[in-house]
C-alpha cells in the first residue's frame, strides 16, 4: 500500500521483486559469435549505459521534483485545515470579524491552489514515472545478469523494447548510449534524459 504522506519520496513499486544469487553475478560471460540470441558485447554495453543515464538524469530528476511537490502537497494539506480551524474559532471568541474573514480567505485560496493545482497528483506522477525507470533498470539488469543466452529475450528485440519504452528509435537509443560513453570518459555530464516520454 502507498502512502499518501511519505516520509519522504520513494518510486511507486507494482512488480515482484527479482532475486539472482550471487554465483550467478560473479561469473563471467563468454558471448559466442554463433546462436547467441542476437546479444553482443556492444549490446551489453549500450544497455549499461541506458542504466547510467538513467540513474543519472531521470531518476535523479523525478526524484527531486517529487520531493519538492511532496513538500508543497504536505503543506497544502495542513494549512488548509489550519486555517479554517483559525477562522472557526475566531468567528466565535472574536469580536472583530477581521480574523476569521482573513483566515477563511486563505483557507480558500489554499484549497484552491490544493484541488485545483492538483498537486497530489502531480505527486503520484512523479513517484508513477520513479517507478517505471526503477522497473526499466531492473529489466535491464536482469537481462543483462542472465548468462544463459537461451534463456533471454532476443537481444535485437529487447533493443527495441527498451527505446520504444524510453520514447526513442533504436538508433537513438544507441546515439545516446554513445554520448553517455563519451561524456563520461571525458568527465562532462550528460545533458540529455533516457527517456523522451516524461
Amino acid at each position: 500500500m502507498l502512502e499518501k504522506f511519505p516520509a519522504k519520496f520513494e518510486a511507486a513499486r507494482w512488480w515482484p521483486e527479482s532475486r539472482l544469487s550471487s554465483n550467478d553475478k560473479d561469473k563471467i560471460m563468454e558471448i559466442k559469435n554463433n546462436n547467441n540470441n542476437g546479444w553482443n558485447v556492444e549490446l551489453e554495453e549500450e544497455m549499461r549505459e541506458v542504466i547510467e543515464v538513467l540513474k543519472r538524469k531521470d531518476v535523479e530528476d523525478y526524484e527531486r521534483l517529487g520531493n519538492i511537490a511532496l513538500k508543497i502537497n504536505k503543506g497544502f494539506a495542513v494549512s488548509a485545515p489550519l486555517l479554517t480551524g483559525i477562522a472557526a474559532l475566531g468567528s466565535v471568541f472574536s469580536g472583530d470579524g477581521l480574523v476569521p474573514a482573513l483566515a477563511r480567505a486563505l483557507a480558500m485560496v489554499v484549497n484552491s491552489f490544493e484541488h485545483g493545482g492538483q498537486v497530489g497528483m502531480v505527486f503520484e506522477m512523479y513517484r508513477t514515472c520513479g517507478g517505471f525507470f526503477q522497473l526499466l533498470e531492473e529489466t535491464i539488469e536482469a537481462a543483462i545478469e542472465e548468462k544463459d543466452l537461451d534463456k533471454r529475450e532476443n537481444g535485437e528485440l529487447f533493443e527495441m523494447k527498451m527505446a520504444l519504452q524510453l520514447g526513442r528509435s533504436v538508433s537513438q537509443l544507441r546515439e545516446l548510449a554513445t554520448k553517455s560513453t563519451s561524456c563520461r570518459i571525458e568527465g562532462r555530464e550528460i545533458h540529455e534524459f533516457a527517456s523522451k516520454l516524461f
